[in-house]
């Protein structure tokens, strides 16, 4: 199961991070304009569910960079592939890649119960799913949808005590605790109060994916989404697997799901003609007989 792991590591980041820059480190972009920040982590949570409330179901199509790191390669291996993505606020998502060949070769969904993921292609052939009631969202941090659904603007941030609010420069930053120790940053560019990057840490408050966003669309009024998303494993050395995901401008579009389109998109596929399948429980991995 340790070489399933490493083989999926970078699909599993892509529940927590995206898109402006490439990596862990800032690059050289031109200077955002100063506005005043926001006086409390109420004020910042009014105005982030303000967005959020804005929210519809949407469709749009895409590109996929993933470049990943094989072990003594010095250099990462790129696939790029077309996605499909389908969302119905707030919990119900999907996203389908297609490799040449190889349709659906890459499906990831949830919906209010559950959650699941599917790798095609013969050289991995595996399906995950688990139950969000037996998750820690923190544990199952690479491998959650909800993490997407976050990078679309649909964060869900209380006003309670786990959070707190300072200022990074043109950022407000939001800061969720757990017990004392930092498993999520929010950075909100005061301007607009659209988010531009969230970090993720694991359980000992070390970074361990960072979700960037850029390049918001607006597609109904007082409705912005980012057309341009990346997630990037933040690993100790400079090997750093990621993917980009860059959404045609035209496609973004409010949707009329129906209950058709509904019940094929959001239920859970069957686990067919996989090699491997596991049932996700917290941090554990249980193998199912098909």
């Amino acid at each position: 199961m340790d070489s399933q792991r490493q083989n999926l590591r970078l699909f599993f980041y892509f529940a927590s991070a995206i898109l402006i820059l490439a990596g862990c480190a800032p690059e050289v972009r031109k200077p955002l304009k100063v506005c005043p920040g926001k006086g409390s982590v109420a004020e910042a949570v009014s105005a982030l569910q303000s967005h959020r409330q804005n929210i519809v179901p949407l469709k749009a199509n895409g590109q996929c960079l993933l470049e990943y790191y094989v072990e003594g390669k010095r250099k990462p291996h790129k696939e790029t592939f077309s996605v499909k993505l389908w969302v119905n606020p707030p919990v119900e998502i999907y996203l389908q890649g297609d490799v040449a060949l190889v349709p659906k070769a890459v499906v990831l969904g949830s919906n209010k119960e559950v959650f699941w993921l599917s790798i095609r292609p013969k050289e991995i052939s595996t399906y995950w799913w688990g139950e969000w009631s037996q998750q820690d969202s923190a544990e199952i941090l690479m491998i959650n949808p909800k993490t997407l659904l976050e990078a679309l603007g649909i964060a869900a941030v209380d006003a309670g005590p786990s959070w707190s609010l300072s200022n990074d420069g043109v950022f407000d930053v939001l800061t969720k605790r757990r017990q004392g120790v930092v498993i999520k940053k929010i950075y909100v560019y005061s301007c607009d109060y659209l988010i531009r990057k969230i970090e993720y840490f694991d359980i000992y408050g070390k970074l361990a994916v960072v979700a960037e966003l850029d390049k918001y669309e607006q597609v109904l009024e007082g409705l912005f989404v980012p057309a341009s998303i990346k997630i990037s494993e933040c690993a100790d050395d400079k090997h750093r697997d990621s993917l980009s995901i860059t959404l045609d401008l035209e496609s973004i579009k409010s949707a009329e799901i129906t209950p058709k389109q509904q019940n094929v998109l959001f239920n859970r596929p069957q686990p067919r003609g996989f090699k491997h399948v596991y049932k996700i429980a917290g941090r554990d991995w249980i193998e199912q007989r098909q």
